[in-house]
């Protein structure tokens, strides 16, 4: 096993529950090698859903992958990055281009897409692309993940359908 790889395994067995841990070993692995794509991702990980840094985090996916395109890993961080900050546009290309990788979580690219479409409050559409997302899982492990997302969705709906009674200015 190569050094790279050993403080690489050392950062994710860390990541979530030592941020400190994660940081040094992800340092150490991409001293060793700073064209580790798994090492680039985590630290785009890191900078996007602890510090809240997403076009510092944005900077590490797109050098990952440069490095390589077909980076698998890369593409739900990415993704959910450019949601949260609302780069919605780059969102959709990278989602196009995404599934058409060959051996990419299709499920998780579909899930990405859902919460696109979700955030822009576009609900039936996101309701049609988790269909998509039923078609192309093959396991059971994305099931209530997606159950749950269908009945979120589908109170959105209905609440969107329910006219509000206009407020009425009381006089007193």
């Amino acid at each position: 096993m190569k050094t790279v790889d050993k403080y690489l395994f050392q950062a994710l067995d860390s990541y979530p529950y030592s941020l400190e841990e994660t940081i040094e070993s992800l340092d150490y692995a991409l001293s060793y090698d700073d064209k580790n794509t798994m090492a680039l991702c985590l630290y785009g990980q890191v900078l996007s859903d602890q510090l809240f840094k997403y076009e510092e985090a944005k900077e590490y996916f797109q050098q990952a992958i440069s490095i390589n395109i077909n980076t698998i890993e890369v593409y739900p961080f990415y993704i959910h990055t450019l949601i949260l900050n609302e780069d919605y546009k780059e969102a959709v290309k990278l989602i196009d281009f995404a599934l058409t990788i060959k051996g990419i979580n299709k499920v998780e690219i579909f899930l990405k897409k859902v919460m696109l479409l979700e955030s822009q409050q576009e609900f039936k559409k996101a309701l049609k692309a988790l269909k998509k997302a039923k078609l192309v899982t093959i396991n059971s492990a994305y099931e209530y993940d997606i159950e749950e997302t269908e009945k979120r969705l589908n109170k959105k709906i209905k609440k969107g359908s329910k006219k509000e009674e206009p407020i009425k200015n009381k006089k007193k």
